[in-house]
């Protein structure tokens, strides 16, 4: 039996362990799933003859290289920041390496040495970034191959509640990290490349410069920019292109009723809020507003952001209960982000009957005989419940045919990569189609960037 040790069993390896396992017996196939709380790792094998659970600490040297000493390949799902030391042992232990996280610089310092041992790290083969790498590439290079040359691309990509549980007037619910959507563009400037010009927008106005995304079937989205558009301009071979854009989508009027809580300063993490713990949702919200004896935290909110009394953010705001006088924060030492987390929390968790929706939307814009020409890319993907959910499904699923190729060598190009060749893109995105996961492809007018220029 061929061992494949997968390093941590969290939300999104539901789908990762049971392809795996529904393939054992056909692949001679032997899963170990290792985490540092080994019940969660039980749960998702239940009592399957060809998996076992191990209880393995990242941060103990001689259990985790034990275990990767004993498999034929490892998975690492672990938070990215841990990836560099399973990294170092793969190294180590000569073993091929597969995770969903983004190249981390200390990642890609590794590839001589990966090459040079003749290894496969394949990393970002997750949903976003994965599933949006390998359908981009699959159009880019089919319009490269009859001679078009691209003009324009643009990629956007949400983690979102489906339709029939969208039961809030956000739109929203928390579908993957909570904390990643509550900081989610700090740290700097969103940059990309607009008909030709370098365009920056600063964190304070990111939420208010959206676009809007029409879906067949599920309507109208906004997507707003992600931090560095430009990241994979070289990587994608764009290196001449007018228009480069990569976003996330949220529905439309969520970014606008987002802002208030970014210009409040409400999603700040840089420092703690003293005597946290003793705090009302009202006096977190009171915080950042100015002192008056007479009007009520309500009215200095509504005066502070200029919100109409028929404003339907209003209607957004006061859903969430965040002024009420008797929900404690409960959390010490807590900065604005980590607070704002744990109100929306209240609002924004998954209920037991809830399910989850991955959407993704690529534009393709190109030059062929001297006309233009636009391809619009989309995929949704629904969740089945809480444990086999839509992220799940998108994370976990490429990452376990991924492995599944190398492990049988029909991935066998060495170094720490990303799936942008053809080799490894081709058959994963075929064999995600049997599955649900599946791209709808149509040709519409060239609009270029914004349809009103032309």
């Amino acid at each position: 039996m061929r061992k494949i040790l997968v390093i941590g069993s969290g939300k999104s390896t539901s789908y990762l362990i049971k392809y795996l396992l529904d393939k054992s017996t056909q692949e001679e196939l032997h899963i170990i799933v290792g985490d540092i709380k080994i019940q969660n790792a039980r749960k998702l094998i239940g009592d399957h003859e060809n998996a076992n659970a191990i209880a393995i600490d990242v941060f103990d040297k001689s259990s985790r290289q034990a275990a990767i000493e004993n498999a034929d390949i490892i998975v690492s799902m672990l938070p990215a920041r841990y990836h560099i030391e399973v990294a170092k042992d793969c190294i180590l232990f000569s073993k091929n390496m597969v995770t969903a996280s983004y190249i981390s610089e200390e990642m890609q310092k590794l590839n001589k040495a990966v090459t040079e041992k003749g290894l496969v790290f394949m990393n970002e083969i997750g949903v976003d970034p994965g599933i949006d790498h390998m359908s981009a590439m699959k159009v880019i290079d089919q319009i490269r191959e009859k001679g078009g040359k691209m003009v324009l691309f643009e990629s956007f990509t949400g983690g979102l509640v489906a339709p029939e549980s969208d039961d809030n007037l956000w739109n929203y619910k928390f579908t993957w990290n909570p904390r990643n959507v509550v900081v989610a563009g700090q740290g700097s400037a969103a940059k990309f490349l607009q008909e030709g010009s370098y365009k920056y927008i600063p964190y304070n106005r990111l939420f208010r410069r959206t676009e809007f995304l029409e879906i067949d079937g599920y309507g109208r989205f906004e997507g707003y920019a992600n931090r560095d558009s430009l990241k994979y301009q070289s990587v994608y071979g764009l290196d001449d292109i007018e228009t480069l854009y990569r976003g996330t989508m949220r529905r439309v009027g969520f970014s606008r009723a987002w802002n208030m809580f970014v210009q409040l300063g409400m999603t700040d993490d840089s420092y703690t809020i003293d005597d946290s713990e003793n705090m009302t949702y009202r006096d977190f919200v009171n915080a950042f507003l100015p002192y008056s004896h007479t009007d009520s935290v309500e009215l200095k909110f509504r005066h502070a952001l200029k919100i109409d009394q028929d404003d339907i953010v209003w209607d957004k705001l006061e859903e969430l209960d965040i002024f009420s006088k008797t929900k404690m924060v409960d959390l010490k030492r807590a900065t604005p982000a980590e607070i704002l987390q744990k109100i929306l929390m209240d609002s924004w968790t998954l209920h037991e009957t809830d399910r989850d929706m991955i959407v993704m939307y690529h534009k393709f814009g190109y030059e062929l005989n001297g006309e233009r020409h636009q391809i619009e890319s989309t995929m949704v993907t629904i969740g089945d419940d809480q444990t086999y959910t839509a992220m799940a499904k998108t994370v976990g699923l490429p990452l376990a045919i991924a492995t599944l190729a190398i492990l049988n060598e029909k991935i066998t190009t060495p170094g720490v990569q990303i799936p942008i060749k053809k080799e490894v893109y081709e058959p994963i995105l075929k064999e995600l189609e049997g599955f649900g996961i599946e791209f709808t492809e149509k040709d519409v007018p060239y609009l270029g960037y914004n349809p009103l220029n032309v």
